[in-house]
């Protein structure tokens, strides 16, 4: 079959959703036939044994998108038995994950070896109640369970390094987590293993972060002994209220961190970039300096020290 055959066929008769099994494409009229070629051809990636998706969807999406799509692709393709817990009950609830992988974490009440679950998969031996678990509606119509919020924070606190757990802790702290919920679930539980980073973790939780990269930059101030800056601290300008993601107001020094998409997520570039530029030069007016952060500057603590050292004394040098 040549390629463009296969390719029309393939958009003709794939189904309305993003991500189809095996059976759901025979259905529509996919056999194996047709999907071998439509594979060998790069028109369709299987993303799981027995779950398919079109490459070009696959291709546009995100790296993260591609990892919470895995979670339903597993689903999908074994049957929707599994109790997803950990990182892929986190991506579930549509929290932000960063860099935790691409595994699928599931919970059992019994062992179960790699060979069995795949080596995609990480099992996990609890038997967490049934009020610790929820139920979504997946993008191809059926149910899939996952645990609880406040139990999804908790077990990611127990294996994840803290930067990676207080990611999916801060964004949950803002989807509705009750932070007393998370502590009761710790402190009745009678899993031992990963409870003392747990209660690092609540102690460092702030639903005040709104992105990874603000997550990371408070808890690296905090590392580096820096307590002075508040986040989401509003500033009162001659031109409106503004908020900064950090900010020392003795100091008159604020923190911002630049993501990626913190300018183009929400309105078009040429709407968002002149009116912080706006923002900005209003704040530099009443006395306030700026320190821009991105990624990279994240993992150089010992230079960003440095750098909040040195806006620190301009600061004091110019409100002497």
């Amino acid at each position: 079959m040549k390629p463009e055959q296969t390719r029309q066929l393939i958009e003709d008769r794939w189904p309305s959703k993003p991500l189809a099994s095996t059976t759901q494409l025979k259905e529509a009229g996919i056999g194996d036939r047709l999907l071998t070629a439509a594979v060998r051809h790069g028109v369709v990636i299987r993303v799981r044994r027995g779950a398919y998706a079109r490459s070009l969807y696959w291709n546009g999406l995100k790296p993260w998108a591609r990892d919470g799509l895995l979670v339903h692709a597993h689903h999908l393709s074994t049957g929707g038995t599994a109790l997803y817990s950990h990182v892929s009950a986190a991506r579930l609830h549509e929290c932000q994950v960063w860099n935790a992988g691409p595994l699928i974490h599931v919970t059992t009440s019994y062992a179960n070896s790699r060979a069995s679950a795949g080596t995609d998969v990480r099992t996990h031996r609890a038997g967490p109640r049934e009020s610790d678990t929820t139920t979504f509606l997946a993008p191809y119509g059926r149910i899939i369970r996952a645990t609880s919020l406040e139990r999804t924070v908790l077990d990611c606190a127990r294996i994840l390094p803290l930067e990676q757990a207080a990611v999916i802790g801060d964004h949950a702290l803002r989807k509705g987590a009750k932070l007393a919920e998370i502590q009761r679930l710790l402190n009745i539980g009678p899993e031992k293993r990963g409870s003392r980073k747990a209660r690092i973790l609540l102690d460092a939780l702030d639903g005040r972060s709104e992105s990874a990269g603000e997550t990371r930059t408070r808890l690296l101030l905090h590392a580096l002994a820096i307590r002075s800056f508040m986040p989401q601290c509003e500033i009162r300008t001659a031109s409106g209220l503004f908020r900064a993601d950090f900010a020392d107001p003795k100091a008159r020094t604020i923190i911002e961190f630049d993501g990626a998409g913190k300018y183009t997520e929400y309105r078009p570039t040429e709407e968002v970039l002149p009116a912080e530029r706006r923002r900005e030069n209003a704040l530099i007016e009443d006395g306030w300096l700026v320190l821009r952060l991105q990624w990279h500057h994240l993992d150089r603590p010992a230079e960003l020290k440095l750098r909040l050292q040195a806006i620190t004394e301009r600061s004091r040098r110019m409100s002497a």
